[in-house]
């Protein structure tokens, strides 16, 4: 019966993470997933979490369906940590919130949401982008597109090319943008650059859909939040999918929300409805535990001060890591300017290897990147950077 199915490639991103686990040789370090380990190469469990979930488990009672758009308590947690508290959008009514399976689950929700109706719109994404960005709004049917984002030669942006591109989209055109820390490349946007593509937007009637999964990660919580804030202090409106998956180190719990900035309430809550809809015909409804950690911590001060000073030493450990690596690799390979590696935000660097060299580096010396030179920083540690460094020296001397 099902013979005619044609096998599944897999995931370039979880299926090097499998032969990682399959790698025998005991110094393989990975530097593929997308997770933040400590320095001792453990994924953390957060004290704020612990603590979180130490609340929970003294308050155990029933575990009913949550609501389609999921619980109350995390939706309204949620803007003000993105807008800050008493934004007026907040208080305007004017942001549908929902909880998702995932910042993934937000993407896909709101890609059917756009499809629906939307359906005449496109979407463009950075090149290159998180691979996983093409094959969710391709599978809600959606015409996919790329503008010029990452600057090969120089490890930068290629600011002015992306802004001209995005000048001439027709209207109601959506643009997918990284508010922080983009994957894969970790080369952002600068506020002022920010300021200057706001307007293309606005003059062409663009749909803005950001994802902002590293929330912390760039600069810190409040300042990661800057494009969200400045695209809707300049009244537009626009789709953000968040996730906690990294900033609380909650993987498998599949944290995330959508918010649809809307021009009032009224639209917001014809917005919330469709969206809820979309879930119904979906996955139903979000699962209970994970949001309430996320709206325990964010609704009690103490907890998430303590949250807040977590992903302030996560974000200083990825760069003191960016330090260590660069100030190694550059002893190691003089005359060739690896400031790059010092300049990208968040989790993760493309490293400027090329496919060949990124297979070399994990055949001859069992460091595991992407082939497209992606690496997560967030993986390097004291115990690894050096040898990390000396085997990348290695392969681009050829």
């Amino acid at each position: 019966m099902f013979a005619h199915i044609a096998p599944y490639a897999g995931d370039p991103i979880l299926s090097l993470n499998e032969d990682f686990q399959k790698d025998p040789r005991p110094g393989k370090i990975n530097l593929s997933i997308g997770i933040y380990f400590d320095d001792a190469g453990k994924i953390p469990v957060m004290e704020s979490v612990r603590k979180a979930e130490a609340v929970l488990a003294a308050h155990v009672g029933p575990k009913p369906y949550l609501p389609m758009e999921g619980a109350a308590n995390f939706r309204a947690v949620v803007p003000k940590l993105l807008w800050g508290e008493g934004h007026p959008a907040i208080a305007e009514g004017r942001i549908a919130t929902m909880q998702s399976v995932g910042s993934s689950g937000g993407l896909k929700v709101g890609a059917d949401f756009i499809k629906t109706w939307f359906p005449d719109s496109a979407i463009w994404l950075s090149d290159p982008t998180w691979d996983n960005h093409k094959a969710v709004f391709e599978g809600a049917g959606l015409t996919v597109h790329t503008y010029p984002y990452y600057d090969n030669a120089t490890g930068g942006l290629r600011f002015d090319a992306m802004r001209d591109t995005l000048a001439t989209l027709p209207p109601k055109s959506v643009v997918l943008l990284h508010a922080c820390c983009h994957n894969p490349t970790g080369v952002d946007l600068t506020k002022a650059q920010w300021d200057a593509l706001i307007p293309v937007l606005k003059e062409r009637q663009l749909i803005a859909f950001l994802d902002l999964a590293y929330q912390g990660f760039g600069d810190s919580i409040e300042e990661d939040a800057y494009a969200v804030r400045a695209l809707t202090d300049s009244g537009l409106s626009f789709f953000v999918a968040n996730s906690f998956s990294k900033s609380m180190s909650v993987y498998g719990e599949r944290c995330g929300a959508l918010s649809v900035v809307c021009p009032n309430a009224a639209e917001a809550a014809l917005v919330l409805g469709q969206l809820k809809f979309t879930v119904r015909r979906n996955y139903s409804n979000p699962p209970l535990h994970g949001g309430q950690l996320v709206a325990t911590i964010l609704g009690t001060p103490e907890l998430k001060a303590l949250w807040f000073s977590e992903v302030d030493a996560m974000r200083t450990r990825i760069q003191a890591m960016r330090q260590r690596l660069h100030a190694i690799i550059s002893a190691k390979v003089p005359g060739r300017d690896f400031s790059y590696f010092l300049t990208q935000r968040g989790m993760f660097s493309y490293t400027g290897l090329t496919v060949a060299q990124a297979d070399r580096l994990r055949e001859e010396f069992g460091v595991y990147v992407l082939r497209s030179g992606r690496m997560c920083v967030a993986g390097l540690n004291n115990g690894n950077v050096e040898r990390t460094a000396e085997a990348m020296a290695a392969v681009l001397a050829g």
